[in-house]
């Protein structure tokens, strides 16, 4: 079982990986997370062992991107794949919600080799089967979800039956809420092999961490 930490800060990467982080997700600061700067990303990549998948971004809000904002997305992909980040988070969504295939297809095969990870693009589509078939084809390798909802724990359903569907040709990660207090009914009704939770706060993080590791005999808040 993987535990990935969504982290913003130098300090908070290092605490996620010492209290039993598998992998980073790496922003910069910004409601949901943004691109990380070059300095940020540089020195997250110098100072940790564990594998880092950093977010391309570049505003807050909506997943609906102009063309200018497109072709700062590309840079900011060879950005990430140039400093030897292990993965690139992403999403593109049309204006109606539904995925826009051609243009993550394209950030998709600029960043190979690496790892993709889709974001919670995912969470906002009008059809959990139809974007998640297309995430497989396009070669996604992880989706974070809560299941189209909230949070994970109230998407409990949905993301048991996305596990099932993916079939192990992607990999479904629970995010969204994921606390200590309920990691364990997650992991267990929805067969994941991977969850996903905000390192900002060290304490409750390793908290969340030492739950997965305990099988359950954790409390947490």
């Amino acid at each position: 079982m993987l535990v990935e930490a969504y982290v913003d800060q130098l300090d908070t990467a290092l605490a996620a990986e010492r209290n039993g982080a598998g992998r980073l997700e790496l922003c910069g600061p910004g409601e949901g997370g943004l691109t990380p700067s070059r300095e940020l990303l540089a020195a997250v990549l110098a100072t940790v062992r564990i594998p880092v998948h950093a977010m391309t971004r570049p505003r807050t809000g909506d997943f609906v991107y102009t063309g200018a904002e497109f072709a700062q997305m590309c840079d900011e992909v060879a950005m990430i794949t140039a400093a030897g980040a292990a993965g690139v988070v992403l999403g593109i969504s049309n204006p109606d919600g539904t995925l826009d295939v051609p243009r993550m297809r394209e950030l998709i095969a600029r960043a190979r080799p690496l790892r993709v990870g889709v974001h919670r693009v995912f969470d906002r589509t009008p059809d959990a089967d139809v974007a998640l078939d297309q995430l497989i084809a396009m070669g996604v390798d992880v989706v974070l979800a809560a299941g189209h909802a909230p949070t994970a724990e109230e998407g409990i359903g949905m993301l048991e039956r996305l596990v099932q569907r993916a079939a192990g040709r992607t990999v479904i990660m629970p995010g969204g809420g994921v606390r200590a207090h309920n990691v364990r009914a997650i992991i267990e009704r929805t067969g994941c092999g991977e969850v996903h939770a905000r390192a900002s706060d060290p304490q409750v993080f390793a908290e969340l961490a030492a739950a997965v590791r305990a099988g359950g005999n954790a409390e947490g808040s």
